[in-house]
């Protein structure tokens, strides 16, 4: 039956498409730049549609496990308006991925599908009603093989194996250890030993993946994108279709929300694109569904954390044992990096002499994981710090001077080799203790009611493998506007606005006489992408590289015409002055005609960055992840409701080490933004699946924080700490990632403390703090806040 009826009017769009099957709109054009510029490229490009564009649709398997035998897409190319059917088989059937040791992705399934809502086949038509229609005529005749959804039973022997290449279904694994975790946990005076596990989690971003592709008879690709990371999808595509990276153009598209990791890498929807594009002569366009987005891969991953923590009486922490068990899905996405972020930074924000550690990511028959803000590091988190608040329960000590004792300090290396510069936890921690009254509050509020604290630490931009260097090119224009081009992407963390602050400060001009371009890998230049909380660092470091070359040449000149020295020259509020006379200067538009006009000199600045540090080595966990590192404490206080279990988080207090905030209201804004998607993981959401099906796969039952779950204003504060990183852009360091990875592990320990239950399993649900009650009730305990300690 066909998703949907006949509609009216259907006859009438036919014959309009007849008409322009006899027209320019319709026809393989000679000259694709010619046929852009005739059109206005721009205009289309801003609008989200192209002459005689068709709309595309992706056929998703229903099976979470199955071979392909057959497809017969006959009838939906005999359906009046389809113009072009893909399938697997169209494409060269070569892998694409991140890590050479982790391609596993095809743009269509070929011999198998590995997951309810792996893509099959792929249509183009006139409109989305007839594409949906196409998709129902297409009969695939698929094996039913055995699935398996446990990462725990996927390893067994004996379990369905998803990919040839991964014996016991192992993704990816990590293991190393530094110090001597033994010897410190045979000198240790306690060893608690918790197992924590958190819940599948999705971005959830109000723009759905979309993207325009077009392959013109030159042999030119061009894909229109939303993509925060666009180079990765520029090389994933011409890996995907086999031909050389030149031949594609991406251009980038405004993102609407990506949430680190939701838009990162090339989909299915990209390769098909731009094939039905070839086939067709026609751009074409793929939107994907609210419930495509709620489906598909790229979640957070659900991970079982097995921990163990030696510490002595007085409170210093001696060795971690770690074993995570992360739950995959179907594809590697960057799944090698997933499970080496654990285990490095069990080593921040806190001294720790001694890590041992052991991580496996598991094929499962599920929707596949990747990055997500913070990128593993809430769920170790929370697994860290619920702990940490268990041991202090124990010795008797307040959970903040056990993490005040443990506090990493500024000039100190981890042991596996991470270098801090400037690391203001020790002030974060004083800070937020302060901010929310933690003194006065903890074991002293009313019942059901508590406080609790959680931390963590973020790398500000991270070498972990091939290109890592941000570039940044400055045009400065005849009216004295400055065009900045780099590779980054706004993701909605104001990269624009930051970047052309840089760009303005060194330059002397206005934020508004700056224009900031949008990627196009024909322009500008490649970029690693954005992700790590890098842009800011690496990007904003060769923004000012490129402003101050700029500006070198521009001094040269006005120093020519002043008769000064380069060095003593000030630019400020678009005027070149001498630094002792300030009467004797010119305007920078001036400045800026007078090397044009007169001299011939076309002002252009460039600038690089890159840390410098050696590529981490995956086997041994051993290097220098991050040019500078960012620590974060976060204090929350909840109430909750002992007949139905609702936890309603009443305050929030957090501290971050930022360096210097170049823009302190987008500083806000990220960290805000942070800790109530976080929030979100620790209380709301969880993305339900049975048998591989999800549930859920839409806003209506897939539960996110609403405006009306945050905390009233009056008890939001976060606290900008000052640091100054000598390595950092202005001394910026991350804003946006760091502040989140404490927040879950808070509201755990807050919940504790309010209610005496220790919930180790999210999201912390109604049901489960209801059945805690109960136990704790049948066992005559009290809440933990009526407790002394």
């Amino acid at each position: 039956m066909p998703r949907r009826a006949r509609w009216p009017g259907r006859e009438h769009r036919l014959a309009i498409e007849t008409m322009q099957e006899h027209s320019i709109i319709g026809r393989p054009v000679p000259k694709k730049d010619a046929w852009l510029k005739a059109t206005g490229e721009a205009k289309y490009a801003d609008d989200h549609s192209l002459p005689g564009m068709l709309y595309g649709k992706l056929l998703r398997s229903p099976h979470p496990h199955a071979r392909i035998l057959h497809i017969d897409t006959s009838k939906a190319e005999r359906l009046p308006g389809v113009r072009a059917v893909a399938t697997g088989k169209d494409f060269p059937g070569i892998k694409y991925g991140n890590l050479p040791q982790t391609r596993d992705y095809l743009p269509l399934a070929l011999e198998k599908v590995r997951y309810i809502g792996d893509e099959v086949a792929a249509v183009a038509a006139i409109d989305e009603d007839m594409a949906e229609e196409a998709l129902d005529l297409i009969q695939v005749e698929y094996e039913i093989l055995p699935a398996v959804f446990d990462p725990e039973e996927a390893m067994q022997p004996g379990a369905p194996q998803l990919h040839d290449h991964a014996p016991d279904n192992i993704s990816s694994q990590s293991a190393f250890h530094f110090g001597d975790a033994d010897r410190g946990f045979a000198d240790s005076d306690l060893i608690q030993e918790d197992i924590f596990e958190t819940q599948p989690v999705k971005q959830g971003m109000l723009e759905p993946h979309a993207c325009i592709g077009l392959w013109d008879n030159t042999g030119k690709i061009t894909l229109w994108a939303s993509k925060q990371s666009p180079y990765v999808v520029w090389r994933q595509l011409a890996m995907g279709l086999g031909i050389e990276p030149g031949k594609i153009r991406l251009v980038q598209t405004y993102i609407g929300g990506g949430f680190s990791g939701g838009k990162q890498e090339a989909m299915p929807m990209d390769f098909c694109a731009v094939l039905l594009s070839k086939k067709s002569g026609r751009p074409v366009k793929f939107v994907h569904t609210m419930d495509e987005v709620l489906t598909i891969g790229h979640l957070r991953h659900p991970i079982k954390i097995w921990l163990k923590t030696g510490i002595k009486k007085d409170g210093t922490l001696l060795a971690q044992h770690c074993k995570i068990i992360a739950n995959g899905g179907a594809y590697s996405s960057i799944g090698q990096l997933s499970m080496y972020i654990p285990g490095a930074m069990l080593n921040l924000p806190y001294r720790l002499p001694n890590v041992k550690y052991e991580a496996y990511r598991i094929y499962t028959n599920n929707g596949f994981c990747g990055a997500m803000r913070g990128h593993t590091l809430p769920q170790i988190c929370f697994a860290r710090d619920s702990q940490l608040d268990i041991i202090a329960a124990k010795l008797g000590v307040d959970p903040i001077e056990i993490r005040l004792k443990n506090a990493a300090q500024p000039g100190e290396v981890t042991p596996n080799g991470f270098r801090l510069t400037t690391f203001g936890f020790t002030e974060c921690l004083q800070r937020v203790v302060e901010a929310s009254q933690w003194r006065e509050k903890h074991g002293k509020l009313p019942r059901y009611r508590g406080i609790g604290i959680g931390c963590g630490s973020l790398v500000s931009g991270a070498r972990l493998m091939g290109h890592s260097s941000s570039t940044a090119e400055i045009k400065v224009q005849e009216d004295g506007t400055v065009l900045l081009v780099t590779g980054s992407t706004d993701v909605g963390q104001g990269a624009d606005t930051v970047l052309s602050m840089i760009a303005a400060e060194v330059l002397g001009v206005q934020l508004d006489d700056v224009r900031f371009a949008m990627v196009d890998t024909d322009i500008t230049p490649v970029d690693p992408g954005t992700f790590s909380s890098r842009v800011t660092f690496w990007t904003g470091n060769a923004v000012k590289l490129a402003a101050e070359d700029a500006r070198r040449q521009l001094a040269e000149i006005a120093a020519q015409k002043l008769e000064a020295n380069p060095e003593d020259l000030i630019f400020r509020d678009r005027q070149v002055y001498l630094r002792q006379q300030p009467q004797r200067g010119l305007s920078f538009g001036e400045l800026v005609r007078l090397a044009e006009y007169r001299l011939g000199r076309i002002i252009m600045g460039k600038g690089s960055y890159t840390s410098g540090e050696e590529l981490i080595d995956f086997r041994t966990g051993y290097g220098n992840m991050s040019p500078a590192y960012t620590p974060s404490a976060c204090v929350v206080e909840v109430e909750v409701d002992p007949e139905t279990g609702q936890v309603t988080v009443t305050g929030i207090w957090g501290a971050h080490d930022c360096g210097f905030p170049l823009n302190p209201m987008l500083v806000r804004g990220q960290v805000l933004g942070a800790s109530v998607m976080c929030i979100g993981q620790a209380l709301y959401e969880n993305l339900i699946r049975t048998q591989g099906k999800v549930m859920n796969p839409s806003f209506r039952d897939y539960k996110m924080p609403l405006a009306t779950d945050v905390p009233k204003l009056a008890n939001v504060e976060h606290i900008n700490i000052i640091t100054r990183d000598p390595s950092g852009p202005f001394g910026a360091k991350e804003a946006g990632e760091g502040a989140a990875t404490g927040v879950i592990a808070a509201v755990a320990n807050a919940v504790y403390h309010a209610t005496g239950v220790r919930i180790k399993s999210l999201p912390i649900s109604p049901g489960k703090v209801l059945f805690g009650l109960k136990e704790m009730q049948g066992k005559g305990n009290k809440p933990a806040n009526l407790v002394k300690g």
